[in-house]
């Protein structure tokens, strides 16, 4: 070996192994399996006193001077409401835990997750808001004091605590309603927001699947308005990128119906609807065909 080539291989090798490694950068929890990022979860140690902690109290408070501003993540620009227009929405919800305890949140409040807060995209900050989880009812009222969660399929982050309190902390996720509180100037009085429509699809503790004149199909929702349907297949999809079928709208007896399928066998229908359950926090209903 030359010379020259000797001290090009050692330059080489020196150059390797003094490189900086980059940091992996911060990310929410995910909604895909396992139920946690491996750099994020439940606390190490759960308070004895979790079930106890109170819920948010809403009160008029000024809005943030500077977190109100618009901002963009990922290439996307979000224009927080800085209105006091109670709102409701429905969507997937999710949590954050041990990795970001103790550090600052768009507010410039530190996150606790043993308390009742949450981050959202939109909501002014701070504000709060009444999560519901849509499968058992339970509801906490949470403040909004950071931002997040920046996936479409998700519209609320909540901490450790009211995750638990709602019943998805296990799960990871689980489908919600959220309902802005404002309350009014120089009261107490909650201003009442605009109802939103009841669910219109059947939930069902365990999957079911029919199967029509050709194949077997798994029914996710049925609307009477193909709006409806249609907002409802735009908000599911993103959470069922794991399967190849697209979800189709079929028209039938006055009714718009969202389904998955067709599927080859009993077996493989009932394996797809156990993943749409844990994907989207309820299982498909009976469709006749």
């Amino acid at each position: 070996m030359t010379r020259a080539l000797l001290l090009l291989v050692v330059a080489t090798l020196v150059g390797c192994g003094s490189a900086p490694r980059k940091e992996a950068q911060p990310s929410r929890p995910s909604t895909t399996s396992p139920k946690y990022y491996s750099n994020d979860g439940p606390p190490e140690t759960i308070p004895d006193n979790l079930a106890l902690i109170p819920d948010a109290v809403p009160r008029d408070e000024p809005f943030h001077r500077f977190a109100n501003r618009p901002y963009t993540v990922f290439g996307q620009t979000y224009v927080p409401v800085v209105t006091r227009e109670p709102t409701k929405e429905r969507g997937m919800a999710s949590w954050y835990g041990r990795m970001f305890h103790g550090r600052k949140t768009a507010s410039g409040e530190v996150y606790d997750m043993f308390a009742m807060t949450a981050a959202h995209k939109t909501f002014p900050l701070p504000s709060f808001a009444r999560v519901t989880n849509v499968k058992n009812g339970l509801s906490v009222v949470v403040r909004v004091n950071d931002r997040g969660p920046f996936h479409s399929d998700r519209v609320i982050d909540l901490s450790y605590a009211a995750a638990a309190r709602i019943g998805i902390a296990q799960a990871g996720s689980g489908l919600v309603e959220v309902e802005r509180l404002v309350v009014a100037p120089g009261t107490a009085d909650l201003v009442a927001a605009t109802p939103l429509p009841p669910p219109q699809m059947a939930t069902v503790e365990t999957p079911m699947v029919a199967q029509d004149a050709a194949a077997l199909w798994l029914q996710l929702g049925a609307f009477t308005s193909a709006e409806n349907a249609e907002a409802f297949r735009e908000r599911a999809a993103p959470g069922l990128t794991w399967i190849a079928q697209p979800l189709e709208i079929t028209s039938r007896d006055g009714l718009y119906r969202v389904r998955l399928g067709p599927f080859g066998n009993r077996e493989e229908a009932v394996a797809i609807a156990d993943k749409v359950r844990e994907s989207l926090g309820f299982a498909p209903s009976i469709s006749t065909r």
